[in-house]
């Protein structure tokens, strides 16, 4: 067995050792959502935390880790024999992101069960984590449908397995840590509510810090069990300090002053629902009985809220995760509470003189150094010389809208999502097919009509339906998948005129926060002045290509060809590396071209290899004023797609119902 990382032997990451200890002290916390870049030692920290658990006594013999003291009643192996147990270490059990709903909830032998009545169950992983850890490292890239029955049985402290009519409970209550990195997509806030802590996890910039990772790492990877050694001695302590806490919590009182600044800080945050506060009341406890106390006091209720609110306060997508140290201050000031001593129990704000040491730089909206360096058109002074001409600064998005929904035509069998009809394993059932391998969706009505006909010669006596391997009947599903929504921006000259780039930017933002909903990958294509680039390569991060598209500066020629050239050659690497993901190419422009000899007969030579590929398509005209040249219509039937305008793109919108993207069949069916 590989000897693991020591836990105390962690560089730093305070905050992330200190929710990981918090939950081993009180479950009840409700788990960890840790965010960071790659390599911070967010899975090294997580797998090292198993080590100092303390060790669980367990039925012998039971598959699902029942406490000997208080058994599970509806445990699937019971009865269990009285005074029969053992004691081993806590486990913990990772969630691959593949994994399948069997693999994670158990499987049910529905064959057995309909030929012999007999509820044959083969635990899952839920059912191994049972009184240990759940760990789903890239948790932000585990299917929906997963995630909510992990969630599910987070929650209420059970799994259950039901297939049929023929159901199986057992108990699964877990310590739930997740990791993931923001840059490969975001939970959606309904899930990073049910996590009970975050931290945000980030490589130091400490050249002696880092140095002391790098040898503690070197070290380790020469020699794993002696360097475990060398730290042996603080891993028992803290392994001790952690059983001392569980023994401490149920005498930690929390005051009616502690509760009263738990409920005014969760207001004056806005979070949703109670769950907040319900978190930040069991975190507070935790923090006193780790520190050895019974009482909490206004330290505990500042460090529970920095660690329970910053994921519940994000009030749309692409808000970033956060809290305001200072308005936290003034709300438990203003509050009081138990240990208030005229603030002195605050952390130092540090050398920074910002919140946790931070400085606090006055930048405006757009205060990037590249912006700032280059003369702008259109302020008072002349457009600078060469390939930048004619640019102008990045302008603000409009408000975002509901827009109508964009599909992909035919049924695809890409990942899980919400937007375009694929074959699933989940969803409303279509037909039946003959099992491929093991059955994890039996279609009951087709299984009995393969059965009925050969009851006679098979001796069938009884009121029992006699059923062999043979006609058993997979149900096949319908659900929705999700796409890569591939956006081809025009940032030229055109589109900056009239002052339309604002009403622009904010339809695709509009559309970025659908495809953020429907669990889409999304991609931006630019095109201005004389070259086309990607502003961001496929990826699962909305937000990033929400940032991207707001610091997109304008101004220049539309080399229209170019940027659908650049589009098409994203999508072909894209299905190498991705071939069952379909895509929605959504092109905004006015149809106009420049540049070139023919532009506009070279754009639509461009766009008719989409139409060669089948790939859907929709053109979002911006095109404006009273004299139209249509060129977007144009554009959108050489691609073999659809052109829809701004106002027609809204979903309260009367002007039309944009369902089904139109495409060439041959990749769609």
């Amino acid at each position: 067995m590989t000897t693991p990382f020591p836990f105390t032997a962690v560089v730093g990451q305070d905050d992330l050792r200190l929710a990981l200890l918090l939950n081993a002290v009180s479950p009840q916390v409700g788990g960890v959502l840790v965010r960071g870049e790659k390599g911070t030692a967010k899975s090294t920290a997580v797998r090292a935390l198993s080590a100092l658990l303390p060790t669980v006594d367990v039925v012998s013999g039971c598959r699902f880790s029942c406490d000997p003291g208080s058994p599970d009643p509806a445990c699937p192996d019971r009865p269990h024999e009285p005074g029969a147990f053992e004691a081993r270490s806590a486990r913990m059990v990772e969630l691959p992101v593949g994994a399948s709903e069997d693999r994670l909830v158990g499987a049910l032998d529905i064959e057995r069960a309909l030929s012999e009545g007999v509820k044959a169950f083969e635990p899952g992983l839920l059912a191994d984590a049972h009184r240990g850890i759940l760990y789903v490292d890239e948790v932000n890239l585990l299917h929906d449908h997963l995630v909510d029955l992990l969630l599910d049985a987070a929650a209420m402290g059970a799994s259950y397995v039901e297939r049929e009519g023929v159901s199986v409970r057992h108990a699964a209550r877990f310590l739930l840590v997740g990791t993931m990195n923001p840059e490969e997509g975001e939970l959606r806030p309904q899930l990073l509510d049910r996590f009970g802590l975050t931290v945000e996890v980030a490589a130091s910039r400490e050249p002696d810090q880092r140095v002391e990772v790098v040898r503690r790492r070197l070290a380790y990877d020469d020699d794993p069990a002696a360097f475990a050694a060398r730290w042996a001695d603080e891993e028992a302590a803290v392994r001790a300090r952690i059983v001392a806490a569980r023994e401490l919590l149920p005498s930690v009182r929390l005051g009616d002053g502690a509760l009263r600044q738990i409920a005014a800080t969760c207001a004056a945050f806005e979070v949703d629902g109670m769950r907040a506060d319900i978190v930040m009341a069991r975190t507070a406890t935790a923090l006193a009985a780790w520190a050895g106390r019974t009482d909490v006091l206004a330290e505990d209720v500042r460090q529970a809220a920095l660690l329970a609110l910053p994921h519940r306060r994000r009030r749309s997508p692409f808000d970033a995760p956060g809290l305001d140290e200072d308005k936290l201050d003034e709300t438990l000031e203003e509050f009081g509470g138990p240990g208030e001593d005229g603030g002195e129990d605050d952390p130092d704000p540090g050398p920074g003189g910002g919140p946790g040491g931070q400085p606090a730089p006055d930048e405006g909206p757009q205060g990037d150094g590249d912006t700032a360096a280059r003369p702008e058109a259109g302020e008072g002074g002349e457009p600078q010389a060469g390939p930048g001409a004619g640019e102008q600064s990045a302008v603000r998005a409009g408000e975002p809208f509901r827009t109508k929904v964009l599909n992909v035509p035919g049924i695809g069998q890409g990942a899980a999502g919400r937007r375009s009809r694929a074959r699933t394993e989940q969803g409303r059932t279509t037909g039946a097919r003959r099992p491929q391998g093991a059955l994890t969706k039996l279609h009951l009505s087709a299984t009995v009509q393969a059965a009925a006909p050969h009851q006679r010669a098979r001796g069938r006596s009884g009121p029992g339906l006699v059923v062999r391997r043979d006609d058993l009947r997979q149900a096949t599903r319908e659900g929705r998948e999700s796409n890569l929504v591939l956006f081809v921006v025009d940032a030229s000259g055109s589109m900056a005129a009239r002052q339309r780039m604002s009403a622009v930017k904010g339809a695709v933002l509009s559309l970025l926060l659908d495809a953020y909903q429907r669990r889409d990958k999304v991609g931006l294509v630019t095109f201005r002045g004389s070259a086309a680039e990607v502003a961001l390569p496929p990826t699962s991060s909305v937000d990033a290509a929400a940032a991207r598209l707001e610091s997109l500066p304008t101004g220049g020629r539309t080399p229209l060809a170019a940027g659908l050239l650049k589009a098409h050659d994203v999508l072909r690497v894209e299905r190498l590396r991705d071939p069952a993901r379909r895509a929605l190419v959504v092109v905004v422009t006015d149809g106009r071209a420049t540049g070139g000899l023919e532009p506009v007969a070279l754009a639509g030579r461009a766009a008719r290899l989409f139409a060669a590929d089948g790939t859907a398509s929709v053109v979002v005209d911006c095109e404006s004023g009273p004299v139209r040249l249509g060129l977007a219509g144009q554009l959108a039937g050489e691609l073999g797609g659809t052109a829809v305008t701004l106002d027609e793109l809204r979903a309260d919108s009367i002007a039309g119902l944009v369902r089904n993207v139109q495409g060439t069949s041959r990749r769609a069916a």
